[in-house]
């Protein structure tokens, strides 16, 4: 027992040695980060990457380890690193230096999320939200008690919800740049239009990413332009420092893509954890009879079954393209079992040539 105890001891102080060079490498990257972001660089460079991961596989096999443990270890760091890097160029870019922000459901997840990045560009947050929060930005219980003279008004609620708020703010015209951040635009529409006509400015974003995301790098943000222009510069700015995807898109366009994005994939998962809870099968027994897709799928359905379910359900029923996107995967599934009830091994096969056809049309991904 002496000898085991002796080395754990030694694999203690391995653990913290290693912890140690990982925070010295994180100072390096953070000091190149700057280098590059005062000469005016991106961020982001997918030639180093790819080096750094090939030398992590290459000194993997030289010692003895799996070069796939390898590799993902120096994923993970250099994510780590990308996203303090992105931190540290959204802190310095200042953009909201001096100015006021006002986040309408900065209780909520995204919420927070908004509060925070705001802070990080130098903006005065300020919370309206009945429920505390866990930050302690100054909090408005309702919109009553703000007068609204912020140079930022960010609306983080749900759906339905973010319609009344478009309507009041319409009512009390404030002079600041108000933004939605919601899922779907079309239940917003005749909002965002009292909104404009009563001479307000206002654009529409929607964030394609969680309340857990720390790297914005390969995410996007869909920008939904209203008809004032500077406003939406205003909040593409916001987002300018980062490595986040800026996509334009229409209003109805949106939502049409939303009904397959979202919903789709939404509708897909809840049907597939349904039809396993209902199949009589034992979760514990399948898990030990798992396979990688069925790993993989469950990984994902798991995610969903964590998430709001009346926001999902916002999402399905509040967008007017949800019901083309249903039919068309009760459609779809109808096939599959068709195929399959009747034998029909050669129609089944088209079904999945059609699917592989479909998505190697996908633009290839970047290294």
């Amino acid at each position: 027992m002496k000898d085991l105890q002796v080395l754990r001891e030694r694999l203690s102080r391995l653990d913290v040695e290693l912890l140690e060079m990982v925070a010295r490498r994180q100072e390096i990257v953070a000091e190149i980060g700057r280098v590059k972001s005062s000469a005016g660089r991106g961020t982001r460079d997918y030639a180093r990457e790819k080096d750094v991961l090939d030398l992590a596989r290459r000194t993997a096999r030289r010692v003895g380890l799996d070069e796939e443990i390898g590799e993902e270890m120096f994923r993970l760091l250099i994510r780590a690193s990308l996203a303090a890097q992105e931190l540290d160029k959204v802190a310095s870019h200042g953009f909201g230096s001096g100015q006021r922000a006002l986040v309408i459901g900065g209780a909520g997840q995204m919420g927070q999320w908004f509060v925070r990045f705001l802070d990080a560009q130098g903006y005065a947050v300020e919370i309206c939200d009945p429920l505390p929060a866990r930050s302690g930005h100054r909090r408005h219980l309702a919109l009553e008690e703000s007068d609204l003279s912020h140079d930022l008004i960010v609306i983080a609620a749900p759906i339905q919800q973010t319609v009344r708020l478009l309507e009041q703010l319409a009512e009390r015209r404030p002079g600041g740049v108000i933004f939605d951040i919601s899922s779907l635009k079309g239940p917003l529409a005749d909002a965002l239009q009292k909104l404009r006509a009563a001479g307000c400015h206002v654009t529409s974003i929607h964030p394609m990413f969680g309340p857990d995301t720390e790297l914005l790098s390969g995410r996007n943000v869909v920008f939904v332009d209203l008809g004032d222009a500077a406003a939406t510069a205003t909040v593409q700015a916001l987002f300018a420092s980062t490595m986040v995807e800026q996509v334009s898109m229409s209003l109805d366009g949106h939502d049409r893509a939303m009904a397959y994005v979202l919903g789709l994939s939404h509708a897909v998962n809840i049907a597939f954890f349904n039809a396993l809870s209902q199949s009589g099968e034992q979760a514990e027994a399948l898990a030990t009879l798992s396979s990688s897709t069925f790993d993989a799928q469950m990984d994902v359905a798991s995610r969903v079954a964590e998430e709001n379910p009346y926001l999902y359900f916002e999402i399905q029923s509040l967008n007017a393209h949800s019901p083309r996107a249903l039919v068309t995967l009760l459609n779809a599934v109808t096939q599959v079992a068709g195929r399959v009830l009747d034998g029909d091994e050669q129609g089944f096969v088209e079904l999945m040539a059609q699917g592989k056809a479909f998505l190697a049309r996908r633009p290839e991904d970047r290294p």
